[in-house]
């Protein structure tokens, strides 16, 4: 019975959600809060900042040498669909839950639970911590490039060799990274718009280097570079392990979600900054790709500075000091856009007491999480210092991935939750209004009649009735209705598709909620076979059957009704675009080296015993549960000792109908008291308006509480 105890305990810790309406309302649990400040603009010029540097001057040459040749342009294009993919969820969640700090971790908090919320915080703060490392080392790089390696020679003859997991690329104790780093840090701990003014000057930078790559090099093409087989040298399998790692190049549109306390209209801002960044990067990565690889063969790109050498390879040396302001500035601003939400994340984490509540601490002179910049950008320095540049990029894919992932889940879930379950969320307009009647919006009210609503002729309403009840349709419906005409209803009906007048119910809800569990381990499993059976003749029979049952999950999904509640941004075509989200991710998990899964599962197990030994037990979820028992307690314990066997009769102490008019606190009033101080009785003694006599006597103990 004490396990069982325990257990349940436990349980209900790391399942315990986080009150939206905390956050909501202006509460404050940190102390000072951080300077809301930052527009729409500014969000986008973060997200591309963060993205474009080291994606297109470091991760494209990287790839396309490596892993895909040519072929990195379709690697960019799988790793884009996945990123839109999760960026819708992430945009939904934005709209959700504004005004608040900390991304995917303060989402998955008030959704799922604390343990979840728990270890995507840590997993983003392993994304961000990589992330910064990864800019210092590759601007590192590219001032060595520039010096003609002399800085790498010098640390290797005098400092020998750093940690390197990967035997083709020489690696060193960087210290230019480590210097990098912490120059980085102090900037971004001087305040946001400090740390934005830079940024956006630097993307104004990047921006005019980018249009002179792409005019420069249009002189320099060979199309022979693309030929006889040479487009896809190491296959599909290259591509997709390619997309793996260029998914690092797309993180930018997460970062924006960890500014939602410092943006002046979050629901509005982040979702439209998310699309933006997205758009802006996927242009630039693929442009700059198909000029780098008609440039040079793939074979010999510079693994280092590419695009700068591309430009040597032909004698142009001026182009390669005109790339190299841009690879600055680009590198620059990924840096700074990598280092910018880490503290953030950190602030939520310590704020509600999962991580050292120190970490916490904003200063009043500048609005920022100060001790958390300064610890986290030391971490990113000491890795800068010691990890190579391709261990790191494809390390902070995985956490990366993982948090995408999450986030998709937990958008695929609240969806079709009952409406009890979704309250403290930002309240928007539903399609039920204040008399509880459902309505047709952009109708007028005389043309709904009862429950449905009566769309075409007669000879339509009784299979359309029953779909047409409440909002209007979105873009995906819509589009199925033109498509389809009246067999589209005929397809609902078949498919046992519910109306929209059914609402989720708590039983609706789980089925759900155990479907997105199959899904997600069957993902897994699925992927996991395909690689394991690569290249026998028998790997697409499991495969398949295990296709077939996720195409059942989530057809029972679709088949559970949705919540009626509507935000201004909802993520289209549920449950599909969550669960392709969902697929994607983790395909692209499972196709990075057994050597990061390795590293990835040391650093969740660090997590475990962060969580387990002190989080779970000092977060303000647990601290308030403690006081809230506290407090119970002691109006018990002084309950305890009361005789209260005593009844009054109170029907006696209001004045009867005798004819007397009742006078109020003016009337004659008598009032004995007696105390004995031995037995610690009280005797209380009243004469009450309406003439009757109330006597009773209360115990009590000598000590007050």
């Amino acid at each position: 019975v004490g396990n069982c105890v325990v257990l349940c305990s436990t349980v209900s810790r790391v399942l315990r959600t986080k009150p939206v309406e905390s956050m909501l309302d202006g509460a404050d649990t940190h102390g000072t809060r951080l300077a809301c400040v930052l527009t729409t603009v500014d969000l986008v010029s973060l997200g591309v900042g963060s993205c474009v540097g080291t994606g297109m001057y470091v991760v494209a040459g990287l790839v396309a040498k490596e892993m895909a040749g040519p072929g990195v342009i379709l690697s960019f294009v799988i790793a884009a669909v996945a990123s839109i993919l999760s960026g819708v969820c992430y945009a939904e969640f934005g709209v959700r839950v504004p005004k608040t700090t900390g991304s995917a971790y303060t989402y998955s908090y008030v959704t799922v639970g604390e343990f979840v919320a728990f270890f995507i915080g840590w997993n983003l703060i392993l994304e961000y911590l990589i992330g910064t490392a990864a800019g210092a080392s590759a601007l590192s790089s590219m001032f060595d490039s520039l010096a003609n390696h002399t800085i790498s020679h010098f640390m290797i003859n005098h400092f020998g060799r750093g940690v390197c997991f990967t035997p083709c690329l020489e690696s060193y104790p960087d210290l230019l990274a480590l210097v990098i780093a912490v120059v980085v840090t102090v900037i971004v701990s001087l305040g946001v718009k400090n740390s934005l003014g830079l940024n956006n000057v630097l993307n104004v930078i990047n921006l005019v280097v980018w249009v002179f790559i792409m005019i420069a090099g249009l002189f320099f093409v060979d199309i022979t570079n693309w030929d006889y087989g040479r487009f896809l040298p190491y296959g599909w399998s290259g591509v997709m392990q390619g997309a793996a790692t260029c998914f690092y190049a797309f993180i930018g549109f997460d970062i924006i979600a960890t500014t939602g306390e410092e943006t002046k209209s979050p629901d509005t801002s982040i979702p439209y900054a998310i699309t933006a960044s997205l758009v802006t990067c996927l242009t630039s990565y693929v442009s700059v790709s198909v000029i780098l690889t008609l440039l040079v063969p793939y074979n010999d790109i510079d693994g280092d500075a590419p695009l700068m050498e591309m430009f040597a390879v032909h004698g142009f040396q001026a182009a390669k000091f005109v790339v190299a302001v841009g690879a600055i500035a680009g590198l620059t601003a990924s840096l700074l856009g990598s280092l910018f939400p880490m503290p953030r994340v950190i602030y939520a984490m310590a704020g509600d007491g999962l991580l050292f509540r120190f970490l916490g601490y904003v200063s009043p002179h500048t609005e920022t999480p100060v001790v958390a910049c300064i610890v986290s950008g030391s971490l990113a320095a000491l890795l800068a210092l010691l990890v190579s540049l391709q261990d790191l990029i494809e390390m902070m894919s995985i956490g990366t991935l993982l948090a995408y992932t999450l986030v998709s889940v937990c958008v695929l879930l609240l969806r079709y939750q009952p409406e009890g379950d979704l309250d403290g969320f930002t309240d928007f307009p539903t399609d039920e209004d204040g008399t509880g009647e459902r309505r047709k919006m952009g109708v007028p009210p005389e043309h709904q009649e009862g429950e449905f609503y009566q769309g075409g002729g007669e000879e339509e309403h009784s299979e359309a009735s029953v779909f047409e009840a409440g909002d209007s349709d979105g873009a995906c419906i819509s589009g199925l209705k033109r498509l389809l005409g009246p067999r589209y209803y005929t397809l609902r009906m078949r498919l046992g598709l519910p109306g929209k007048a059914e609402r989720p119910t708590p039983a609706t809800g789980r089925t759900v909620t155990t479907c997105v569990l199959l899904l997600f381990i069957l993902a897994f499993v699925m992927f996991s076979a395909e690689h394991a059976m690569a290249g026998s003749s028998w790997a697409g029979i499991p495969v398949l059957v295990m296709a077939v049952a996720a195409t059942g999950l989530v057809l029972a999904i679709l088949r559970q009704p949705e919540n009626p509640r509507k935000l201004p941004y909802m993520a289209p075509c549920v449950p599909f675009v969550p669960a392709s989200a969902m697929l994607v991710n983790i395909y692209l998990m499972l196709k990075l080296s057994r050597i990061t899964w390795i590293r990835f599962a040391v650093w969740c197990f660090a997590g475990l015993l962060t969580y387990f030994g002190y989080g779970m037990w000092n977060s303000s979820l647990e601290v308030r549960a403690r006081q809230e028992e506290a407090t119970a307690s002691s109006y018990q314990h002084y309950n305890a000792d009361v005789d209260d066997s005593f009844a009054v009769d109170h029907s006696s102490l209001y004045p009867q109908d005798d004819g007397t008019q009742y006078q109020g606190w003016a009337a004659p009033q008598e009032c004995g008291y007696q105390t004995n101080s031995q037995q610690h009785q009280h005797q209380y003694q009243y004469q009450h308006p309406g003439g009757r006599e109330v006597q009773y006597e209360e115990n009590y103990k000598s000590y007050a509480s």
